[in-house]
């Protein structure tokens, strides 16, 4: 059976992540018994990071500012976290389960399926979405 999604919930978090005006450039969501639920969001990534544990099925939303000096622009990324010791009915769930998810949370540059703390990495997410996002102008320097 697939996992149901508190829609409301969710679209409004994954909507905060996209408003340049809120002050929130990530989002989590988790299970709760058979549910998807909004769990946090925030600005701080290594807090975003603390939501993904070995034994959780997670998905995260994240928004990166990619660029140079001449053309600055929010990407995002849709995250797919299977924890290395989740039971193998529970992670053959997440493929079915992705979709409703994906069914709120449709706008993202690039999608990352891991189990990987390393591939949650600020760097790596941003790489990633550098490489989705084409055209890089300018020298190269940032200003951050």
């Amino acid at each position: 059976m697939a996992a149901t999604i508190d829609k409301e919930a969710v679209t409004k978090a994954y909507l905060d992540v996209r408003d340049d005006k809120v002050d929130a450039n990530w989002a989590v969501f988790k299970y709760k018994d058979t549910n998807i639920v909004y769990t946090a969001s925030g600005s701080d990534y290594e807090e975003f990071k603390s939501h993904f544990s070995e034994g959780e099925r997670v998905y995260g939303y994240v928004r990166v500012e990619t660029g140079d000096e001449l053309s600055k622009r929010a990407k995002f990324a849709f995250i797919t976290w299977i924890g290395e010791s989740v039971p193998a009915l529970k992670k053959a769930k997440v493929s079915t389960d992705k979709a409703t998810v994906k069914s709120v949370i449709q706008n993202f540059a690039a999608e990352i399926l891991t189990g990987d703390p390393d591939e949650l990495s600020y760097e790596h997410v941003k790489t990633v979405l550098v490489k989705a996002g084409g055209a890089n102008y300018g020298t190269g320097k940032s200003n951050h």
